[in-house]
C-alpha cells in the first residue's frame, strides 16, 4: 500500500481519540540544526465535529489490533480496511508536514500489534528518531500502552511532551463488559507511574535549580549537566460517553478521582459515536454531543472555579443522574440554589463571584480590581460586555437589585441560551 493511501486509513482511523491538545507543553527553541517549537499556534487547523481544533498530524501507527473492545471500529473482529506504517515513514510525514507549516507537531497513537512491548517499542522509536536524529523540538503526544513494561513507559517520557493512558470508560464495570481483555488495575497503575515519573523528575529540575543559584561563583568553571524533562505537558487520559450505562455522575465523580489521585492535566471526553458491526449491547444512536459539551464545562468548574464534584452532580438514583442540556452545568446549579443569590457585587468574596452565572475568571478579576477603587453600578458589568441578561437575576450592587425576580418559575425557560452550531470537518488532504 502506498503511502497515501496508508495516510488517508490512518488519519481517519485517530479521528475517535480526542485528547490531542498541545497545552502545556514548554519545550526549548531549535537549536542550530533543529527544527520546529511548541511555541505559538499552529498554523494549519482541523475542525473536528464538535469544535475541537487540531494543529497536530494526528495518526494511528496501525490500526490493526489484537483486543476485540466493542466500541472500537479498530477491533480486531471489524471488517475494516487495514493499514499500518513503519517508523520511518512516521519521522518522515512528520518532518513534510511541518516543514509545509501545516502542522506544529504528532498525536501518535496505535491498536495493539503483537504485544504490547511491541506496540510501545515502535512508538517510542518515532519519538527518540524525531527528537534525536532530527532535532525535531515540535510537539509530540504518544498514547503509551497501558500494559507495556515500565521501562518503556519511562523512556516515553523523555521524549515526548505529553503521554496518555486512556481509561476508556467511566466504571470498572462498564470496561469488563465492553473491553474485558482490559484491566482497570493495570490502567491505573499505568497512570501512577506516569504521575510518579513526572514528580520525581520536576523534583530532581528543581534541587539542580536550587543547587546552581547556590554555586554560581563556580558557574563558568563546572556546568553540571540538567536533569532531563519527563513529558512537561504532563499526563491525560479520555473516556468514552454514552457507550455504557454510566451517568453524567459517575463521569463527573470518576474524572475528580484521576484529577486527584494522579495529577492529569486534562481529562478528555469522547462522544460514543456507532460503529459498523457494533455489538448488540451498545446503543444504536450516538448521545447528543452537547451532553459532551456538558461534560467539558462541569470539568472547568471543578478545576477553575472552586467547585466540588459532588456540588455538580444531579440528583436522582445511580444510572439517572445527567446534566442538564438546556442549561449549562453553573446556571442549573445556580437555579437550584437560588438561596444563595443575589450576591453583592461590591462585597462578596472572588470564590461567591465564580458562582455567578456568566461571570468567568477575567470577569471577576476585573471587577475585583475596579472595586477597589469605587463601588460598582449596573454600568460596570455592562463595559465588560458580559451576558448581563444571564448575571442581573444572580446579583446586586449600587443602583441594581433582582428583587423577586429568583422567585419567578419562568426565569429557567428565560435563561435557556440555544447550543452554537459547530463547524463542520476539514480534511488534511
Amino acid at each position: 500500500m502506498d503511502l497515501q493511501n496508508k495516510l488517508a486509513i490512518l488519519a481517519d482511523a485517530a479521528k475517535y481519540d480526542a485528547s490531542c491538545a498541545s497545552s502545556g507543553s514548554a519545550r526549548r527553541t531549535a537549536q542550530a540544526g533543529g527544527i520546529g517549537s511548541t511555541a505559538g499556534m499552529g498554523i494549519c487547523h482541523s475542525w473536528t465535529p464538535d469544535g475541537r481544533c487540531v494543529s497536530l498530524l494526528k495518526i494511528l501507527l496501525t490500526n490493526f489490533c489484537l483486543y476485540d473492545c466493542k466500541y472500537c471500529v479498530n477491533r480486531v473482529s471489524s471488517n475494516i480496511p487495514r493499514a499500518r506504517f513503519s517508523v520511518a515513514e512516521v519521522v518522515q510525514l512528520t518532518l513534510d508536514f511541518y516543514r509545509r507549516n501545516c502542522i506544529e507537531g504528532l498525536f501518535l497513537s496505535s491498536g495493539i500489534i503483537r504485544s504490547p512491548d511491541y506496540t510501545m517499542e515502535q512508538l517510542v522509536g518515532v519519538a527518540r528518531s524525531l527528537r534525536l536524529e532530527h532535532g525535531f523540538h515540535g510537539y509530540i503526544h504518544l498514547k503509551t500502552i497501558p500494559d507495556a513494561d515500565p521501562a518503556l513507559l519511562a523512556q516515553a517520557g523523555l521524549y515526548a511532551d505529553r503521554l496518555s493512558i486512556n481509561i476508556e470508560l467511566p466504571t470498572v464495570q462498564g470496561l469488563a463488559q465492553l473491553a474485558p481483555e482490559k484491566s482497570s488495575a493495570s490502567i491505573h497503575h499505568g497512570m501512577g507511574q506516569l504521575h510518579q515519573h513526572i514528580r520525581s523528575a520536576q523534583a530532581e529540575r528543581q534541587s539542580a535549580a536550587r543547587s546552581a543559584i547556590v554555586s554560581r561563583p563556580q558557574a563558568r568553571r563546572t556546568r553540571p549537566a540538567r536533569p532531563p524533562v519527563f513529558a512537561p505537558g504532563g499526563h491525560s487520559t479520555q473516556m468514552i460517553v454514552g457507550a455504557d450505562a454510566a451517568d453524567d455522575g459517575d463521569i463527573i465523580l470518576t474524572s475528580a478521582r484521576l484529577y486527584s489521585g494522579y495529577g492529569l492535566r486534562r481529562v478528555y471526553y469522547s462522544a460514543f459515536s456507532p460503529i459498523p458491526d457494533a455489538s448488540a449491547e451498545l446503543p444504536l444512536i450516538a448521545p447528543p454531543l452537547v451532553r459532551e459539551h456538558r461534560l467539558y464545562q462541569a470539568d472547568w468548574l471543578v478545576r477553575f472555579y472552586g467547585f466540588e464534584a459532588g456540588e455538580l452532580v444531579p440528583a436522582g438514583a445511580p444510572g439517572q443522574r445527567m446534566l442538564s442540556l438546556e442549561h449549562d452545568p453553573k446556571l442549573a446549579w445556580a437555579l437550584a440554589h437560588r438561596e444563595r443569590f443575589p450576591v453583592n457585587l461590591n462585597t462578596a468574596a472572588r470564590e461567591l463571584l465564580l458562582r455567578v452565572p456568566g461571570l468567568g475568571v477575567p470577569s471577576v478579576d476585573k471587577l475585583l480590581a475596579a472595586r477597589r477603587w469605587r463601588q460598582l453600578r449596573r454600568a460596570d458589568l455592562e463595559r465588560l460586555r458580559v451576558p448581563c441578561a444571564r448575571i442581573l437575576p444572580f446579583v446586586e450592587c449600587l443602583d441594581w437589585h433582582p428583587g423577586r425576580s429568583l422567585d419567578d418559575p419562568r426565569l429557567a425557560r428565560r435563561l435557556v441560551q440555544p447550543v452554537a452550531p459547530q463547524p463542520q470537518q476539514a480534511s488534511l488532504f
